[in-house]
């Protein structure tokens, strides 16, 4: 709920609130070749947003894993003239992952690499494994310059990954909360974000409905407005952090009209449960149509822009009331 100290931070910092476009948002055009990741960037530079965050893998044969390091000088080149910011993403926590991530985010200039771990096993092993992974991250990027993001993934808490973060003691590490994936988790939005709250600097905005099943919860994502989440809070308490600048540096449209996660984390587990393995996110393409189901999703992230947009204006206006301008 706004303050009248919270007001005075949105009006401030509304206007230029770093939207980026994700390129999830274009997961069916990206694998079937007709949106590449140099289109992203022209996509990003006529919406005017702030930035592009890809995966590694984005773009099948086209993505940036398999450029040359001139290739990739080329697209940060394109992307800095336009004005972009780029973000880099991997599925993965371990070495050869993260190596590959930083290895394209140098070449082509980006600022931030996002990761989540992607281990099976009890959840205390897992999470050894996930520390161990940061401290080979502190350890041999500590002089990159990059920002590291861990993002709230499905299968731990956001808790957990508080004291993932807190333990790692290193400054370049932060949290990238996700609209739906606390829902995997069994938590709430609202209840994750106040627990992460002091360590989010990223954002990936979608909106999705809530799936029960049994003693847990999924998510089937939707059009952003015509799900469950509480789209507008969440949006106005992430503007609300930090005490004097804005906390959070990028806020990716990620809509993802039809994917699908299962819960992974229940009412009945006990203190060490067992994580089950998973791949990396994807939404199964459409099996007719498929021209059609293409057009749509560039409908859909196109529609999503225009609600965030329209939700800031909102967030905007009852700001601007109890200031009583």
């Amino acid at each position: 709920m706004l303050t009248t100290a919270n007001a005075a931070k949105v009006v401030q910092r509304i206007d230029s609130i770093p939207l980026f476009l994700h390129a999830y948002a274009y997961h069916f055009n990206m694998r079937c070749g007709s949106i590449l990741p140099a289109d992203l960037l022209d996509i990003a530079h006529r919406q005017q947003l702030a930035g592009v965050k890809i995966h590694v893998l984005d773009g099948e044969a086209a993505a940036l894993r398999h450029a040359s390091p001139a290739q990739l000088q080329a697209f940060g080149a394109r992307a800095a003239a336009l004005g972009l910011a780029l973000h880099i993403e991997t599925s993965a926590s371990g070495s050869e992952a993260i190596d590959e991530a930083v290895h394209i985010a140098r070449h082509a200039g980006a600022s931030s690499v996002r990761f989540y771990p992607r281990y099976e096993g009890h959840l205390q092993d897992v999470l050894r494994r996930v520390a161990a992974d940061i401290q080979y991250m502190k350890a041999r990027y500590s002089d990159s310059g990059l920002r590291f993001t861990i993002e709230q993934h499905e299968d731990l808490t956001s808790h957990e990954l508080v004291a993932l973060v807190a333990d790692s003691d290193w400054p370049q590490l932060s949290i990238l909360f996700d609209f739906a994936n606390m829902i995997n988790a069994n938590e709430a939005p609202l209840t994750a974000l106040n627990t992460m709250a002091a360590h989010v600097t990223e954002v990936h905005i979608k909106d999705a409905r809530i799936v029960a099943e049994g003693a847990g919860n999924g998510h089937l994502a939707c059009r952003s407005g015509q799900g469950d989440l509480p789209f507008r809070a969440l949006l106005t308490r992430l503007l609300c952090l930090g005490d004097t600048q804005a906390q959070v540096c990028a806020y990716g449209l990620e809509e993802e009209v039809d994917y699908y996660a299962p819960p992974f984390r229940f009412d009945n587990e006990g203190p060490n449960p067992w994580i089950p393995w998973r791949e990396m996110s994807e939404t199964p393409l459409p099996e007719q149509d498929l021209p059609a189901r293409l057009q749509q999703e560039i409908d859909d992230a196109a529609a999503q822009l225009a609600f965030v947009r329209q939700t800031l204006t909102l967030i905007r206006t009852e700001a601007l009331g109890l200031l009583g301008g």
